[in-house]
């Protein structure tokens, strides 16, 4: 007998198959039942270990996932992820530090010079302005002396000057006559006391000269040379050196430089050698530049021994003065202790600038009775930032700290070895969370950390296997970066973010 399948009608087919099946499935019930039970038990609980704002799978970046952000690279350079931020993380030492306000103050005993006029006179020219910068040993006034004491002292040196060596020719023929016997020795012997008598004399009249501010050298020409020391140059003394051999540099004729220190020797170079200026010159002339401050004097104007002329400033060292809360006295005792280098903080028109390992020089031993405030002193090398110089051959300079800036120091108070220290903008919250963004090829993908301890410019993060020394993370832009994943994600932006109120 032959089955003619054709003629049976496919409906029919579809029915007696279906009822096979369901048969076959209620008789092998215990056999599938268990296993496909416990998948889907598995699966529901891997589905809920997952964070909540996470999708059921993980796609690539490209298919939208949430976990991870593809960058262009126009949108590298636009968040400001440069080579320079993004770099290789590398274990380094924290320092927990507390930030107390502070001020640039002029360095005690050095950074301001007063120039006097040593004795009385009348001013005959002006060679330097207020604001110019000048040198050690470079003319700043001329005087014409009318120092009465002076000028009597120096005549009557004179005087008896004339008078030794007239008795030293009396004494010479007097000399001739004894021997020859024409005359007694009594004679001989008077002149030879009144001569005494004027040497002491004079010794006397150069102790008062030298009181006056002259030297050996000088007082020893007014007697060779017979002429009153008239004229009066001062220049600019220099602040570290002080020779021995100070002297006021007078003449009778031509004028020559005079000033409390010896001026540096002025060198001639050859027409044919061009100036040589090495770096290390450069930095001498630099910390010897001082700026005129303020000129008190003019042309014609008289002076008096010990008035003040001019006001000079060395504006190469000057000091930051702290202010410290009375319960930061401790703390600020350990650092200097310790010699932990201090960081200062300059705000100005082109952000935050940082002038890191200052030397603390010395904390006070006295709190303010008033502000009940501890003032801490560190040291600060200025720079000079502009240097010109005029058709009429003065020179102006601009340092790049100025007395009365304010900023703010950071002092270190607690020291913490082999840490991962990233910059604030490196890292951002969310929630509960915080999150680093690790550089996977072209993509960033987020990395949440523990924070151990951030302060306003950096954080500490826990060295527990979430990132690694030598992981590349982005130091800037966390928070644009979250932004932008939150986006691709379908969330709501916040319209505060990035904005404090």
């Amino acid at each position: 007998m032959r089955w003619n399948l054709s003629r049976l009608p496919w409906p029919g087919i579809r029915i007696a198959i279906g009822v096979l099946v369901v048969v076959i499935a209620a008789v092998s019930y215990g056999s599938w039942w268990p296993a496909l039970s416990a998948w889907v038990d598995r699966t529901l609980a891997s589905q809920s270990e997952l964070p909540e704002d996470a999708p059921a799978h993980r796609p690539h970046a490209a298919s939208g996932s949430t976990l991870s952000l593809e960058l262009t690279p126009q949108a590298r350079r636009n968040l400001g992820l440069t080579d320079r931020y993004l770099q290789p993380i590398q274990l380094s030492t924290y320092r927990r530090s507390i930030t107390v306000p502070a001020i640039v103050v002029a360095k005690p005993g050095r950074s301001s010079i007063v120039v006097s006029s040593p004795l009385s006179g009348v001013v005959t020219h002006v060679h330097a302005v207020t604001g110019e910068a000048v040198m050690p040993g470079e003319l700043l006034f001329e005087v014409r002396l009318t120092y009465e004491d002076l000028v009597d002292t120096q005549t009557a040196y004179l005087k008896t000057i004339s008078e030794l060596e007239v008795e030293d020719r009396e004494i010479a023929r007097l000399e001739e006559a004894t021997r020859s016997g024409a005359i007694s020795g009594r004679q001989l012997l008077e002149r030879r006391y009144a001569k005494e008598k004027l040497e002491a004399f004079a010794r006397s009249q150069r102790e008062a000269l030298k009181l006056h501010g002259l030297s050996d050298r000088q007082v020893e020409e007014i007697a060779t040379q017979g002429k009153l020391l008239r004229d009066l140059q001062i220049v600019v003394p220099d602040v570290d050196q002080h020779s021995e051999d100070e002297e006021l540099r007078l003449s009778s004729a031509a004028t020559f430089p005079v000033s409390y220190t010896q001026p540096p020797p002025l060198a001639f170079p050859s027409l044919d050698a061009p100036p040589v200026n090495t770096p290390a010159d450069a930095q001498v002339e630099e910390s010897h530049l001082l700026v005129i401050d303020s000129s008190q004097v003019h042309k014609g104007q008289a002076v008096v021994s010990g008035e003040r002329l001019c006001s000079l400033s060395d504006y190469s060292q000057l000091f930051i003065e702290g202010k410290a809360f009375e319960n930061d006295v401790q703390a600020i005792a350990n650092a200097a202790k310790n010699n932990w280098s201090v960081d200062a903080v300059f705000s100005g028109s082109q952000g935050r600038e940082t002038v890191r390992d200052l030397k603390l020089a010395y904390v006070s031993n006295s709190i303010d009775s008033s502000s009940r405030t501890l003032s801490l002193f560190v040291e600060l090398p200025n720079r000079i930032v502009r240097d010109e110089t005029n058709d009429e051959g003065q020179r102006f300079v601009a340092w790049q700290y100025r007395v009365g800036q304010r900023l703010e120091l950071r002092v270190p108070v607690e020291q913490w070895e082999q840490q991962i220290v990233l910059p604030i903008e490196a890292v951002v919250k969310e929630g509960a969370d915080w999150y680093v963004f690790q550089q996977n090829g072209k993509r960033f993908d987020r990395v949440p950390v523990h924070v151990k301890h951030r302060d306003q410019r950096a954080v500490v993060v826990a060295h527990d296997g979430s990132i690694f020394p030598g992981d590349v993370v982005a130091l800037k832009a966390a928070h644009q970066m979250q932004m932008a994943i939150k986006n691709q994600s379908g969330g709501a932006v916040d319209p505060h973010a990035g904005h404090s109120h």
